[in-house]
């Protein structure tokens, strides 16, 4: 694992990618630093990893935008010209939402504002017991920044989010995985023990169907019901690497494990 000081640790376990927020003693506050920081893992993890997992050092996933740094910049805004360019937040987000491999999210503590930003933009989501989700802004005097209005509102709706910015109001980890935010609940201190769990059964998938799935599926979601069977089409047209027709043989051959209904026991 990267040392203790630097503001994202990187940890590789087998085909898995652990990648961690540590600026425990702010709450894992997310500055510019810490984007850049993490810009740096996402990319190590895309070369070096089949899945990753992202988590939070301390008692805390990410309490959010650093207000310090952003009460800076509204204090000293730029002067004269200069170019506008892509949100940091938005790029290095997206690289994890829309990049080559999936992203399991570990969420305990405080998973609020720009943390539920990042934990969103992850494609699947575990919280322990301790988790609690909200959207402060609307009572810090700003406003969403990190993909919040397409992400957040996405998974748990304009009501949902509407509430969480105009009252200040918290969800717990029941409410969070009601409204979709969490889609495994565990008890305290295991979401980091169950996400690599996840991440590494993800990972036995073949490359090209993670791929799919992550960049596809949401597409097809925006597009209307005439183009998302279209992208379908040709997605499924596709070339598929010989793993594939490998897996379907072995399937067919017997040599697979095959599928178990939930609760059933293996057999010798």
């Amino acid at each position: 694992m990267s040392s203790t000081d630097t503001l994202i640790t990187y940890e590789q376990r087998g085909d898995v990618a652990v990648v961690g927020l540590n600026r425990p003693d702010r709450r894992n506050a997310i500055n510019e630093e810490v984007v850049q920081a993490l810009r740096t893992a996402v990319l190590r993890a895309h070369d070096q990893a089949r899945t990753a997992v992202i988590h939070g050092h301390g008692n805390n996933f990410s309490s959010g935008l650093d207000l310090k740094e952003c009460l800076d910049r509204l204090s000293n805004p730029p002067t004269g010209d200069f170019k506008r360019r892509r949100h940091s937040w938005h790029e290095v987000f997206d690289l994890i939402a829309r990049g080559p491999i999936p992203w399991v999210a570990a969420l305990h503590g405080a998973t609020i504002g720009g943390g539920l930003e990042l934990a969103l933009a992850t494609h699947l989501r575990v919280g322990d017991e301790t988790a609690f989700f909200g959207l402060p802004e609307g009572q810090r005097g700003i406003f969403v920044g990190g993909g919040g209005t397409v992400r957040v509102q996405r998974v748990i709706g304009f009501t949902v989010m509407a509430d969480l910015m105009l009252t200040g109001r918290l969800l717990d980890a029941e409410e969070g995985e009601r409204h979709q935010i969490i889609r495994y609940r565990v008890a305290e201190g295991q979401a980091l023990n169950k996400a690599i769990e996840l991440a590494q059964r993800i990972a036995r998938n073949t490359l090209d169907t993670n791929w799919r799935i992550i960049n596809v599926l949401p597409r097809v979601a925006d597009a209307s019901h005439d183009d998302g069977l279209f992208i379908e089409q040709l997605t499924s047209a596709m070339y598929r690497p010989p793993e594939a027709a490998s897996r379907l043989r072995d399937f067919l051959d017997g040599r697979s494990e095959r599928l178990r209904a939930p609760g059933e026991q293996a057999h010798g």
